[in-house]
């Protein structure tokens, strides 16, 4: 399962080391790998970061690389297929430029003023001073945006379910898309505010299912096929999609 569509526990667990990155000589062709220990089973995956496995712990390193090299014609096919499709996601703030918004586009206008952000429909005012760092203010109007969106799913999932809505929260994590707690609420990561709508509410759907059943078990999914039936296309095309999320 997906770290980014984990939901939390009552206590977060303490933070997981990071990866260690390792080499494999597939075809001629040294491919780096970012091997990850612990696991419950010997997964491989590739995506913006390239190729990454995570295995039991007490697996032998051996059994691991005999692992990817079986699969080694699809890894260079995906690794060659992610540099041909990757484009650049640095996106500059400056008045005119275009942010993806909801599946449409958001235009930004900078203008002068006290640092301060709003919203005319689609238009994100920056009303900055001189040295302000646009990039900043930009990602403060986004994550405003999203927390009022994200409401409005949450709220009907919990009342598909007769449940009071939790406190709302908005995050920045790399590693996954939204997390639920029963003491804290449900956050949700604001990026997604850059894709379109049912992406976003499937991210929502999964955590209110979490304020029933706090695990990943059949009926777990059974809940969220209940709030959203097309989640397994969803949680598809939100793979695909996350590296295309522009950067600030």
């Amino acid at each position: 399962m997906l770290l980014e569509q984990l939901g939390l526990f009552f206590r977060l667990p303490p933070p997981a080391p990071e990866p260690k990155t390792r080499h494999l000589l597939i075809a001629g062709r040294i491919v780096d790998y970012q091997l990850k220990l612990g696991t419950r089973r010997l997964t491989m995956r590739i995506d913006e970061r390239g190729l990454r496995i995570n295995a039991p712990a007490r697996l032998p390193r051996a059994q691991i690389e005999a692992f990817a090299l079986e699969h080694g014609a699809w890894v260079l096919k995906k690794l060659d297929e992610l540099t041909q499709t990757r484009q650049p996601r640095h996106l500059a703030i400056r008045d005119g430029a275009q942010l993806p918004l909801l599946g449409g586009h958001a235009q930004v206008r900078v203008l002068p003023g006290a640092n301060r952000v709003r919203w005319v429909g689609d238009t994100l005012l920056l009303e900055a001073r001189a040295d302000a760092d646009l990039s900043q203010l930009a990602t403060r109007a986004l994550q405003k945006r999203a927390l009022t969106h994200f409401e409005q799913p949450l709220r009907r999932y919990t009342d598909q379910l007769g449940l009071p809505a939790p406190k709302l929260g908005i995050s920045s994590a790399r590693t996954r898309w939204g997390s639920c707690s029963r003491d804290s609420g449900i956050r949700v990561n604001w990026r997604l505010i850059h894709l379109p709508p049912a992406l976003g509410d499937y991210v929502v759907a999964h955590e209110v299912a979490h304020l029933i059943e706090m695990n990943h078990s059949a009926r777990f999914w059974q809940v969220v096929g209940t709030l959203y039936p097309e989640w397994k296309s969803a949680r598809a095309t939100l793979r695909q999609q996350a590296t295309t999320l522009p950067i600030l």
